[in-house]
């Protein structure tokens, strides 16, 4: 067997304006993923599984509190955290995805547990919580996931739309202003990584907090298998960020790997046919990331903005975030 060599990328969402952003939180933003692009790219080093470093890098993001996943995501219009997130192995087409957790500390690490520790792909909710409380994952209480911009943000949307602001959450801190800027930085902050190992199989896995001001359990691409999330050792690996709706009705992530698979069409080619031509023709917006069993990365996205990373065996980390960075 010919060893391969291993690549991985990772994003953290598309979305927002150039001027939205102050030159801290773009610092902070590319500190983070870059974080989160070693802790993947150090398990691939060591001759670690596709699967580990896509989920190490999102446990990372899931961390980072810029990130609209884990501990600073978006509220729902409820004042809740609700989670969700994905992981897919190429190799075998096995998969595990969770929606609407709220006390796991790590979704992306439950939605693990659901694809290798039952005979489940999906669990939502409170059945979700529980599981992974049978699974002993790192429980935390709801008011962990708090951020203040993020509320701010919930206040202004509900504000908007004339809808009632619930309490604020339970074991919250006390309010502040303190380093809020007044724009909010991306709208889609949704946290997801690619990657291939050095036996050649890939990975792919998302996390995020959905859309603020959710109403009515509302659950977008990123949980759903073949939408938000996508791997095949035939095709590539794939994640999206962007508006929701529009991924799930394209199935985007599984078309890119048709395209890749069945019209052998290139990877940039797969990507850009999917996001900036279906995508667009639907009203949608967004970006993704792939990585195809050679190896080989690629990304797109139609706004203005994408938080991106990728490194290699054979190149550099790079961390971009500005459409004309590489």
């Amino acid at each position: 067997m010919i060893r391969a060599h291993w690549a991985i990328a990772l994003h953290g969402g598309a979305g927002g304006k150039p001027a939205d952003m102050s030159a801290a939180e773009e610092s902070d933003c590319r500190a983070g993923l870059a974080a989160a692009l070693e802790a993947g790219a150090s398990v691939l080093r060591s001759a670690g599984t596709a699967l580990d470093a896509v989920e190490a890098a999102i446990r990372v993001l899931e961390d980072d509190p810029h990130f609209n996943a884990g501990r600073g995501a978006v509220f729902s219009a409820r004042g809740r955290n609700e989670l969700d997130a994905a992981i897919m192995d190429g190799s075998n087409l096995r998969a595990g995805s969770v929606a609407a957790v709220r006390r796991t500390r790590h979704p992306i690490s439950l939605a693990r547990a659901v694809m290798e520790k039952s005979e489940h792909v999906m669990l939502c909710g409170d059945g979700a919580d529980a599981f992974s409380r049978s699974q002993r994952l790192e429980q935390v209480e709801p008011s962990y996931f708090f951020t203040e911009k993020r509320w701010r943000d919930l206040i202004d949307e509900l504000t908007k739309q004339s809808l009632p602001i619930p309490p604020r959450p339970r074991g919250a801190p006390k309010p502040t202003l303190t380093g809020l800027s007044k724009a909010q930085a991306h709208r889609y902050g949704t946290v997801g990584a690619v990657a291939r190992d050095a036996a050649g199989h890939v990975a792919a896995g998302t996390s995020t907090g959905g859309t603020t001001a959710k109403r009515w359990g509302r659950i977008g691409d990123s949980p759903i298998i073949g939408a938000g999330t996508y791997a095949s050792d035939q095709s590539c690996a794939a994640s999206a960020t962007g508006s929701g709706e529009h991924f799930i009705r394209l199935t985007a992530a599984r078309e890119i790997g048709a395209l890749v698979q069945y019209r052998h069409m290139p990877l940039q080619a797969a990507v850009d046919e999917v996001v900036q031509h279906r995508l667009g023709d639907l009203g949608g917006h967004g970006g993704v990331i792939v990585v195809a069993p050679n190896g080989k990365i690629a990304w797109t996205f139609s706004t203005e903005l994408m938080f991106r990373a990728k490194a290699s065996e054979s190149s550099q980390p790079v961390v971009s975030i500005y459409r004309n960075e590489p």
